[in-house]
């Protein structure tokens, strides 16, 4: 069955733009008692801390890297009367529309096309939810190379892939790709898990997709996602929305921004219900908090901000094929329930003294607790023998403690997996940018370090239950404690502490021609403590220096070529070390074993390709890129399935993978036309043979082996992504959209030897359309899966004898698609 989730804290903290001009944090832990104690600590900490330089460097929606929000660049000499900036004027009237980011500033700054990648930006207006309903849905929307998949049956917890590396909120897949907010990487601490519900997709000002760059730290193999955050000086006015539709949505947001002079402020709030279309429990409620206090004067700026989170989240995973047949809403065996809440505090600031001088900090608390309760089928059986009611593992083995329980023989057995998380992590990091010119050339260097320090408290225990014909498992009371069945009550502690050293330049060889060079260093240190006595102690060190180099040239002032190579690592998580061993496997969000060290991950990526833009005239515009990437990484780590303890799993590291392709697009707008279309084709594959337990699969031989040969496809990467859109202006306040999103079949979860049918492919149309009432009042609406399509987003197998009365026989099952939805909306803007 597809691993379930559990999530820690976040890491590292790199350089926010794509030059690595970030600088990481310092974490350590807290225990489960003293949470609110921390947060005050380091909540006055980090605001005695605002001398520190800010580090928000991310790609926005201008030819121009730079730290952003920071003032703009002086023009007047050091010691010269100061002239006042746009940022420090006289706050404007409340407008009718959100006030429009500020260009970013010259200090620190980097022209976009001396960057050799494959960059991308989203900006607020793609996080419209006239347009998308959520965050990944507008990131799967338009970003070239983006799709979703879906392991846990919840809209708001989806894996994002990217040129086959994945950011997923489920524990056990491998990740590959970091995720910051504001800086911040939101990677948790236990097993690199995302959880993008989090985030509130309101308050995002600008988001950058980056690849090809270690400066982003540990686990950047597949490139970084840098989330920028509104404040008062990139939003002003006040918004408020409401949202319905299908499934019982229902949504409101709020939020409201304000300058005055030097200061600014921000916050949001939002609120979501949806019932959810599956059957039975699989209903969400997220409750989401950021607010934002800023200042900005002559030679610096400095912000705090706040993120809070209070989310209740349902999921029904993966049914089986049969009953997906027969109902399409169907569902396994549940409940399957998560609630998360999250406190996060950041503060930044950023001082320029000179003119080509930007020293730019970061510091930052995060708290993060988790229960997730599980529904699942169980190693338990009725005894063959009458010596005990109830055995494990086998018919033989007596099930501990269970003597005393009165179970009919018809009865149906299953478990309740419960995990609690108590997670804390604190950080911090310097940097220095200067811009300064050498022998009269441009040149752009940073260098920087930090250290993040992360704490994690996780427990876990199974509940021996039973399953009733609607697939609920219900408990007896009888907590399994079975430790020669790998299966018993986990109190684990693990710290973390990751340090980085970074240093990149730019330097404009020509006018035309510029080239970067740098890399960073990272340690990674993993303590485990295993708090019952047990053998999941250890300690583990990984550290690796990682390169970067690459040119840009400007072929005329409208088309660039670029070319880069860097490599980048990933330390195994603390989840991974403690649940690595074929013999002892675990059941992966919830029981770890001692088991022998894995070895870190390195990816080796080049690139190459072209982009330009071309003036249209009337304020037209035509963007377009094409490109070639190739990434190979070096002790790959993969989960599998155990063939020892079915419904158990352990990781271990593969050799080596390749994910290579290519990427094109192009966007149009020409009033009163706005057009898009872009195409990814990613070809994942291991490079190292490979004998796999897959006991579901039906390939697998009569010891539940798999045999992987060089070539093969690495499951749940779609090879072909196509998506496409179209907005077109009625009149001025009418406007209607439509878009497509094609991707490709891809193979099972488990089918790592390509044995079996893929995953069928699927494309999904979306309509919407707004209309601009008033000056101050909208009316919206969207359509997702206009033609009701079924589809399968993520395959794998099951033990079809897991539920006998079900009488099933085909051991594929999938996460199927949402039916067609509709929602609509008001918004009201002053």
């Amino acid at each position: 069955m597809i691993p379930r989730q559990t999530r820690g804290i976040g890491q590292n903290w790199p350089p926010g733009s794509v030059r690595g001009v970030r600088a990481v944090a310092i974490r350590d832990g807290f225990d489960r008692n003293d949470g609110a104690r921390a947060l005050m600590a380091v909540a006055a900490a980090m605001s005695m801390a605002s001398c520190a330089a800010h580090a928000e460097n991310v790609l926005p929606d201008i030819n121009v890297i730079a730290p952003s929000p920071v003032p703009t660049h002086r023009t007047a000499p050091r010691r010269a009367a100061p002239q006042r900036r746009a940022g420090a004027a006289p706050a404007p009237a409340a407008p009718a529309q959100p006030a429009p980011a500020q260009p970013a500033p010259a200090t620190g700054g980097l022209d976009r096309d001396k960057v050799p990648a494959n960059t991308q930006v989203l900006t607020a207006a793609d996080f419209d939810h006239a347009k998308s309903p959520s965050m990944l849905e507008a990131l799967v929307r338009t970003l070239p190379g983006v799709s979703v998949s879906d392991q846990t049956g919840n809209p708001f917890q989806r894996d994002l892939n990217y040129r086959g590396f994945v950011a997923s909120p489920v524990i056990g897949t491998p990740q590959g790709l970091a995720i910051y907010q504001n800086g911040v990487r939101v990677n948790e601490v236990f097993g690199d898990t995302v959880n993008w519900d989090f985030i509130p997709d309101v308050a995002v000002h600008r988001l950058s997709l980056v690849p090809n760059n270690p400066v982003y730290g540990l686990n950047a193999l597949g490139g970084a996602v840098s989330i920028e955050m509104k404040n008062g000086f990139t939003y002003q006015g006040k918004e408020f929305e409401v949202m319905g539709g299908s499934f019982g949505r229902i949504q409101g947001t709020a939020q409201a921004g304000f300058q005055d002079g030097g200061i600014a402020g921000y916050a949001s709030a939002d609120a979501i219900h949806d019932n959810g279309w599956r059957q039975f429990a699989s209903s969400s409620d997220l409750n989401r908090l950021y607010v934002d206090l800023g200042t900005r004067g002559e030679e610096g700026e400095a912000h705090l901000a706040f993120t809070g989170a209070n989310n209740r989240l349902s999921g029904t995973v993966a049914t089986p094929v049969e009953m997906l047949n027969r109902q399409w809403s169907s569902v396994y065996t549940w409940p399957q329930t998560t609630q998360n809440q999250l406190a996060f505090v950041t503060a930044n600031a950023s001082y320029t003294p000179t003119e080509t001088l930007t020293l730019a900090g970061n510091s930052y608390f995060r708290g993060f607790w988790q229960r997730h309760v599980d529904g699942n089928n169980t190693q338990a059986q009725f005894c063959t023998s009458g010596a005990a009611l109830l055995c494990f593992g086998d018919g033989a083995t007596p099930l501990d403690g269970a003597g005393g329980l009165a179970i009919p023989p018809s009865a149906t057995l299953g478990q309740i997996d419960r995990t609690q998380s108590a997670a804390a992590s604190y950080g911090g990091s310097v940097q220095a940018t200067s811009t300064a010119k050498i022998l009269d050339h441009q040149n752009n260097v940073v260098v920087g370090m930090s250290i993040d320090r992360g704490h994690m408290q996780f427990n876990a225990e199974s509940e021996l239950g039973t399953v009733d014909q609607n697939l609920f498992v219900s408990g007896t009371g009888l907590i399994i404690n079975q430790p020669q069945g790998d299966l018993a009550p986990v109190s684990l502690l693990s710290q973390t502490t990751y340090t980085g050293l970074f240093a990149t330049d730019t330097f404009d060889l020509t006018p035309r021609l510029a080239l970067t060079a740098g890399g960073r260093f990272n340690v990674a240190q993993i303590k485990l403590d295993d708090e019952l006595g047990g053998p999941l102690s250890s300690d583990n060190r990984f550290q690796r220096f990682n390169p970067v180099v690459g040119v840009t040239f400007k072929i005329v002032s409208n088309v660039t070529a670029y070319g880069g190579y860097s490599e980048a690592n990933r330390a195994p998580t603390p989840l991974e070390l403690g649940c690595s061993d074929p013999a002892r496997p675990c059941l992966i969000d919830n029981f770890l074993i001692s088991d022998p060290p894995l070895k870190q991950v390195v990816s080796h990526t080049a690139e190459a390709g072209l982009r330009g833009n071309f003036d249209l005239g009337a304020g037209g515009q035509l963007r377009w890129n094409a490109g070639v990437f190739r990434t190979v990484n070096t002790d790959d780590i993969i989960n599998v399935a155990s063939t020892i303890v079915l419904g158990q799993g352990y990781f271990l590291n593969a050799g080596k993978t390749r994910r290579q392709g290519l990427e094109a697009g192009i966007s149009v707008k020409a009033s009163p036309w706005t057009a898009y279309a872009n195409y990814t084709f990613v070809d994942a594959t291991f490079q190292s043979p490979l004998t796999l337990s897959s006991p579901n699969n039906p390939a697998a031989d009569s010891s539940g082996n798999i045999f992987v040969t060089p070539g093969d496809h690495i499951p749940a990467a779609p090879q072909h992504r196509f998506k496409a859109g179209v907005e077109y202006a009625v009149t001025d306040a009418w406007k209607l959209g439509a878009d497509v999103n094609v991707v490709s079949s891809q193979y099972l979860i488990g089918d790592q030897s390509n044995q079996n049918p893929k995953v069928p492919s699927y494309a999904v149309v979306n309509l919407h359309g707004s209309y601009q009432v008033t000056k101050n009042l909208e009316a919206f609406a969207l359509v997702q899966n206009l033609f009701n399509q079924h589809y399968y987003t993520t395959g794998t197998f099951f033990n079809t004898q897991a539920v006998p009365f079900l009488g099933l026989t085909d051991p594929r099952m999938f996460v199927p698609g949402m039916p067609l939805a509709v929602y609509a909306g008001m918004r009201a803007r002053f």
